[in-house]
């Protein structure tokens, strides 16, 4: 198969001629970044030239790279590593609690809270980039762009790309409204679940009702956190006929990252492109040092617990639970952990600050995936076919792992009530009964098992945007029909 992708590859860049074109980048911190900067790498491996806007205290976007040049903005942010570790380290807190409706509703305000600070200052951030530094401003005009590409979960990128007047590509997950298809396809919410619902697309008649009001109280939710900000901003700059999310909805093409061997169907539009896991790749050699530890592991195999970019430490006492339950497998454990020795840590268990997680998983000595739910991670579980005990802690993770758990293919814990024992049983059920590693082998049979692989095809409509200076036709203009026939002055968008 992967020779397959290699050849469809060399096909792709025969067939197409590639205009080596400038792209103008505004992209998110964080698990968004990693994805986006393998975008970048390779769009720089095939000729064009990539300029990346960041934050003065930007902590995951380097100012220095090989495949792309910095513009920095003389702005801070004011989010850095240990801002979203206390973020993380609160949520867990919050969780911890009795659970109840109140318990919910503090997750959500906290959430609330901290999305608005970051969406007021991306905001402060263009203010900045237009109106105090000119010279910036200039230095973008003049360079003459082909396109913008961005990552709608915070709409900085979007309304440069309209002040700039360029054609706008997603890489595309969730915007500031929520999930991406809500923004621009049809979703009847009769049978498609709003995510963060854990549904299911067969739903009760109860369960239909709950969705219609989770989607109501979501958008609520979501409108109140970034409306006024980014209002305030269009109008300040387009004039007050111009609601903020038609700029969302105008982009010219939605690099999607879904794949349906775990997305629940639903219907979509031509300008949506599905490239759900375009970072996976086959794995390479470990390490001598971690491949030694690895293969000494005999029979029993391998398992690989890493909950994401954000928590590399616990709760000591969380901490300890689940030391002791790996010291009681059979098992070897590579477990990426940053914060102090737990205390019961058994000798099968290495502690490493990083790991190779895409190689680790391609070992054939790696049995399960201990995971919190990204959707980095979930895309290589399904890519090498390993099956999943999942620990979501926030965001979307909950919401990914309950769409796992309906295939077959993941044990989903409750980090805030795991203990020694019910962990060791999850670890143990997905380890011993076959179905979980035979569900979790037709995934990855059906992801890979296309006729081109998800990073050339998002390759192929980034450049096709460039080559006719947009994508138009694609685009419905359906997000601009007035409410119940009011009268309203529109601007226009292309």
């Amino acid at each position: 198969m992967d020779f397959i992708f290699a050849v469809s590859s060399i096909i792709l860049t025969l067939t197409f001629p590639v205009h080596c074109g400038k792209i103008l980048v505004f992209p998110h911190e964080g698990s968004h970044w990693v994805n986006m900067n393998i975008l970048l790498r390779e769009l720089h491996s095939r000729g064009h030239q990539i300029t990346v806007i960041r934050a003065l205290d930007s902590w995951f976007i380097s100012e220095t790279s090989p495949h792309y040049v910095s513009m920095t903005v003389p702005f801070l942010l004011g989010g850095d590593d240990e801002f979203y570790r206390s973020f993380v380290s609160n949520q867990l807190q919050i969780r911890r609690q009795r659970k109840s409706a109140w318990t919910r509703f503090k997750l959500d305000m906290e959430l609330k809270e901290k999305f608005s600070e970051m969406h007021r200052k991306i905001c402060e951030m263009l203010i900045y980039m237009i109106e105090k530094d000119p010279a910036l401003l200039e230095q973008i005009k003049q360079a003459k762009f082909d396109l913008m590409l961005t990552d709608p979960a915070n709409g900085g990128g979007v309304v440069l790309a309209h002040y700039l007047k360029l054609p706008l590509v997603f890489n595309v997950r969730w915007t500031v409204h929520g999930e991406g298809h809500f923004a621009i396809a049809p979703s009847p919410l009769s049978y498609i679940p709003f995510p963060l619902s854990q549904l299911t697309d067969n739903m009760s008649f109860f369960q239909r009702t709950y969705n219609v009001l989770f989607y109501t109280l979501r958008l609520f939710l979501y409108k109140r956190i970034v409306g006024p900000h980014y209002s305030a901003l269009c109008e300040r700059y387009f004039g007050s006929d111009l609601h903020y999310f038609e700029l969302f909805q105008a982009a010219d093409i939605w690099l999607m990252g879904v794949d349906f061997v775990f997305e629940f169907p639903r219907p979509t539009m031509p300008n949506i492109i599905y490239v759900g896991g375009y970072q996976c790749k086959p794995a390479k050699a470990l390490p001598s040092d971690l491949e030694d530890f690895v293969q000494s592991s005999g029979e029993h195999g391998v398992i690989i617990m890493s909950l994401g970019t954000f928590v590399g430490q616990l709760p000591p006492d969380i901490a300890d639970e689940i030391a002791a339950a790996f010291a009681q497998l059979k098992q070897k454990v590579i477990w990426r952990y940053t914060g102090d020795k737990p205390s019961t840590l058994g000798n099968n268990t290495l502690l490493v600050n990083w790991l190779p997680q895409n190689d680790l998983l391609g070992h054939a000595k790696t049995k399960v995936f201990v995971s919190h739910g990204g959707n980095n991670g979930i895309f290589e579980a399904i890519y090498h076919a390993v099956p999943i005990v999942g620990l979501p802690l926030i965001f979307d993770q909950d919401d990914n792992l309950s769409k796992m758990r309906h295939r077959g293919v993941a044990k989903v814990v409750d980090i805030a009530t795991v203990d020694r024992h019910i962990f060791k049983d999850a670890i143990q059920e997905v380890l011993t009964e076959p179905s979980y590693r035979k569900n979790m082998q037709k995934l990855s049979r059906l992801h890979r098992d296309t006729p081109l692989n998800p990073l050339n095809s998002a390759l192929f409509w980034i450049e096709f945007v460039m080559r006719h200076k947009g994508a138009a036709h694609l685009r419905t203009d359906s997000y601009k029909m007035p409410w119940l026939c009011a009268k309203r002055k529109r601007a226009k968008l292309d």
